[in-house]
C-alpha cells in the first residue's frame, strides 16, 4: 500500500503520455476530426460446422477520433469506440484513450485513459487493422487510465514509465495497479517495442510480463516478431506461460500488402495467475490474408481485404472464437475519413 500511495503521489504532481499511442497531430493543428469504420462478410466454421452467430455481414469497428496541439507543447488525443459495449454501466469504456500529453525538451508528461504500455507489435496495432490474432491479444485489456513519462535518451531511443489501473480490476475492487517500464527504440532495419510489467490480477497478487517486440525491415518485405513471457510466484519463470506472434508481409506495390502470421500461446504454469492465456491451453494458428488499398493521402484511407486463419490445439477459454480445428475467413472494407481539421491561430 505505502508503494502504491508513493508512485500515485510523485505521477499526480508530475501530471503525466501513453508510452506509445500513435502521434498523428503537428504542431499548428489545434484539431483534426476523423472517422474510421470497418465492415466485414465473415465466416467461422468449427471443426467443420458453421458458427452461424459468427457467420454473415457485421460491421466490426466504428472510431471517431479527434487530436490536436492546444500549445507547441500541449496536445491532446481522443478515441472513442461507438460499437464496443460497457461493462460496469460506465460508457468511459468504449472510449479507447482519452489523454493530455506535454513535451518538454527529451522529456514527455501525460495523463489521462491510455494505452496499457506492454510490448509487442501485434499489441501495438489498432484493432481495426488486424484480422486474425494471439489468445492473448483477445483477452488483454489495453486501455486504461493511468499516467505516464518518457525519456528519449537518444534520437532513436525512448524509456518510458507509466503506472495505470491494472487491466485486470475487479468491478468490486478497482484498487489494483500495473507498473510498467517500455523501450521504444528506431535502428535503421530494426525495431523494438520491448516491455517489462507487473500487474496485479488479483488484490496483492501480481504477473510479471517480459515482451520483446522485434520489427525487421527492409525494403518492401517486414517481418514482425513479439515474444511474451508471463509468470508469477510459484512458478517456473522462462517458457511455462507464454505466447509468439509473427507477422510476414510484403508489399508487392504501394497498393498492395500480402501478408502471412503465426501465433502460439501456451500456459502450462498450473496456476490461476494469468487469465489471458488460461491454465492448461497450447493453442497454435496459421493464416494468411492481402490488402488493397486503392488511394491514400494525408486525409483519407480506403482499403479492402480477405484473410484465413486456422488453429489447432487447446484453448480452456471457451468464448473465445479460435479453438481446436476452427477456420474463419473474412472479407471486408476499411476506412479512415478527415472530416475537420483547423489549424491554431
Amino acid at each position: 500500500m505505502r508503494l502504491k500511495r508513493t508512485l500515485l503521489a510523485i505521477l499526480a504532481i508530475a501530471g503525466i503520455c501513453p508510452a506509445y499511442a500513435d502521434e498523428a497531430t503537428t504542431d499548428e493543428k489545434i484539431l483534426n476530426l476523423r472517422v474510421e469504420a470497418r465492415l466485414d462478410m465473415r465466416g467461422d466454421w468449427l471443426d467443420g460446422h458453421t458458427v452461424k452467430d459468427n457467420t454473415g455481414f457485421a460491421g466490426r469497428y466504428l472510431n471517431l477520433r479527434l487530436d490536436g496541439n492546444i500549445t507547441p507543447n500541449l496536445s491532446y488525443s481522443w478515441r472513442q469506440r461507438f460499437n464496443k459495449p460497457p461493462k460496469d454501466a460506465s460508457y468511459f469504456d468504449a472510449t479507447d484513450w482519452i489523454y493530455l500529453n506535454y513535451n518538454l525538451g527529451n522529456w514527455s508528461f501525460s495523463g489521462g485513459k491510455e494505452v496499457v504500455a506492454i510490448g509487442g507489435w501485434e499489441y501495438d496495432r489498432a484493432p481495426i487493422d488486424l484480422y486474425g490474432c494471439s489468445v492473448f491479444w483477445n483477452n488483454v485489456p489495453c486501455y486504461e487510465v493511468g499516467a505516464s513519462v518518457g525519456l528519449k535518451v537518444s534520437p532513436k531511443d525512448k524509456l518510458s514509465f507509466q503506472f495505470c489501473q491494472s487491466p485486470f480490476f475487479l468491478t468490486t475492487d478497482r484498487n489494483m495497479y500495473a507498473y510498467n517500464l517500455m523501450w521504444i527504440g528506431n535502428h535503421g532495419c530494426f525495431s523494438s517495442l520491448y516491455s517489462a510489467n507487473l500487474i496485479e490480477y488479483a488484490p496483492g497478487r501480481y504477473i510479471n510480463y517480459l515482451a520483446l517486440g522485434n520489427k525487421f525491415t527492409v525494403d518492401r518485405v517486414a517481418l514482425e516478431l513479439d515474444l511474451m513471457n508471463r509468470a508469477a510466484s510459484h512458478q517456473t519463470f522462462i517458457g511455462k506461460d507464454m505466447s509468439i506472434m509473427a507477422e510476414l508481409q510484403y508489399k508487392p506495390a504501394d497498393k498492395w500488402n500480402i501478408f502471412g502470421k503465426f501465433t502460439y500461446d501456451v500456459n502450462k504454469s498450473g496456476t490461476d495467475a494469468d487469465v489471458t492465456v488460461l491454465n492448461g491451453t497450447e493453442l497454435k494458428m496459421i493464416g494468411a490474408g492481402v490488402e488493397f488499398m486503392p488511394f491514400v493521402n494525408a486525409k483519407h484511407v480506403l482499403r479492402f481485404h480477405a484473410t484465413g486463419f486456422y488453429s489447432w490445439g487447446q484453448n480452456v477459454n471457451s468464448a473465445d472464437l479460435m479453438q481446436n480445428k476452427t477456420f474463419t475467413a473474412c472479407a471486408g472494407v476499411t476506412w479512415y475519413m478527415d472530416l475537420l481539421s483547423l489549424k491554431r491561430k
